[in-house]
């Protein structure tokens, strides 16, 4: 007979507690406790549970290890080279930002390599999947399968009864929900207990997994944080609203690096890889324009270039405003104040706003020296050289250090016609660079000296 027990459970943070209080305990969020009644089934053999026989490491090494490359060079290189077999794979993202569509995109792909994909939706009908479906480029393909399904064990079993499986794609864990836990779909003891049941399935089938994760307010993925930790791989979808351009960024990746970026264009026809992001996300610059410069980053293993501008406005406040698209307030604060003090640039009346051009958000520390050329650009009303990109870190004395993976940066801007490559003194003998700073003193005279 059933056996039921009765817990309650934050659905802010998944603490779970005996009895009800109205402030969680963990997390401190007020009328966030609910309880969860979970009915557990007892069996009446206790010798229920099989021994397992220890396999050798050796033996064990390769016996799961293949890989699927996949036809998208971007999805390839997030992923360390393709889908692995066995793997469980979490996208997170913005509603409407692309998730669904890249999935199934990947489905239609896998299934024109004649292998067998399931695609289960808790949020759309197949009628609907299939009218999305339409502007794709799904050609003679009879290997992928669709359900609208939200019941885990209707899922389960249906799978189950399709044969040779190679991946089930589920959009999205927060509508599936579990007979056994009294509380609705999305919450954190129903996303744990699907999550779980799914994966365990997917290890035991070696089939490819891929969970839709909703996101909260604070752009974090909704549900438990064990989620992340139950998957091998999270993804992340970025974009700007305002922009066409979607960045997908793998921040776990337990076959693969982190960070690794992908990049794609949202189109008629669906997610179109960039391959050459360097093009989009620097314009096309004619001539030479004040307070404009080209700064050389990296996101993962690739470099790419992109655009920062800063425009200085007279402010006859106490308090002039530092507005900023794209990098952080704070690290602009400590440039400013760097500027000001090393430099003897009088900021203190002008208002600073700096964009990072085509919505990119930059975290490269590298960002530093290339900031600085702009805004003193902007203050100089001075053009830096057309051909020029700046990379370097600056250091509260106004030393400009020297950053990662210099060469791959280097030979980026050289790939797209950059011919002037200022960086750190530090760094003067290395092959590509025509111009050391040793501060942003010297970076000022450079700028000075222009003309």
């Amino acid at each position: 007979m059933a056996k039921v027990k009765s817990s309650y459970v934050c659905n802010n943070c998944g603490a779970v507690t005996h009895k009800w209080f109205g402030k969680c305990f963990s997390c401190g969020a007020f009328n966030s406790i609910t309880e969860e009644i979970i009915e557990q089934t007892k069996s009446s053999d206790d010798n229920r549970y099989k021994t397992l026989t220890p396999e050798n490491l050796n033996s064990a090494v390769g016996e799961h290890e293949e890989r699927i490359v996949l036809p998208s060079t971007e999805l390839n290189r997030i992923l360390g080279g393709g889908l692995v077999r066995g793997s469980a794979v979490l996208i997170g993202g913005e509603p409407g930002i692309g998730k669904s569509t890249l999935l199934l995109q990947l489905a239609i792909d896998l299934g024109k390599m004649n292998l067998k994909c399931l695609y289960v939706s808790g949020e759309e009908s197949k009628q609907q999947i299939k009218l999305r479906a339409k502007r794709l480029d799904t050609g003679d393909n009879d290997n992928v399968l669709l359900i609208s399904e939200s019941n885990l064990h209707i899922i389960h079993k249906t799978a189950a009864e399709c044969k040779d499986l190679d991946l089930i794609i589920l959009d999205s864990i927060q509508t599936v929900l579990s007979d056994q836990i009294s509380s609705a779909a999305g919450s954190v003891s129903q996303v744990r207990m699907v999550a779980q049941e799914l994966i365990q399935y997917a290890k035991k089938q070696n089939v490819i997994l891929v969970l839709v994760g909703h996101v909260t307010k604070e752009g974090q993925i909704a549900g438990p944080k064990v989620l992340e930790h139950m998957v091998d791989t999270v993804l992340y979808f970025e974009s700007d609203q305002n922009y066409y351009l979607r960045i997908l960024r793998a921040i776990k990746n337990r076959f693969g690096g982190i960070n690794e970026i992908g990049v794609f264009e949202m189109t008629q026809n669906g997610l179109v890889e960039v391959k050459n992001a360097s093009e989009l996300f620097i314009t096309q610059r004619s001539q030479s324009i004040v307070g404009s410069s080209v700064f050389a980053t990296i996101e993962g293993s690739r470099p790419f270039l992109v655009e920062i501008q800063a425009l200085l406005a007279p402010c006859q406040m106490p308090m002039p405003r530092r507005a900023v698209v794209g990098w952080d307030l704070s690290r602009l604060s400590m440039i400013l104040a760097v500027l000001s003090v090393r430099c003897k640039l009088n900021l203190a009346n002008f208002e600073v706003y700096l964009n990072v051009a085509g919505g990119f958000k930059l975290s490269d520390p590298a960002g530093d020296l290339s900031v600085a050329a702009a805004i003193i650009s902007a203050a100089l009303n001075v053009p830096l050289p057309l051909n020029s990109i700046f990379f370097g870190e600056i250091s509260l004395s106004g030393e400009v250090r020297p950053v990662s993976q210099m060469t791959s940066r280097i030979n980026e801007a050289r790939r797209l016609g950059f011919d002037t490559v200022i960086l750190s003194h530090s760094e003067k003998n290395k092959d590509g660079a025509t111009k050391a700073i040793k501060d942003v003193g010297e970076l000022k005279n450079f700028i000075l000296n222009i003309n």
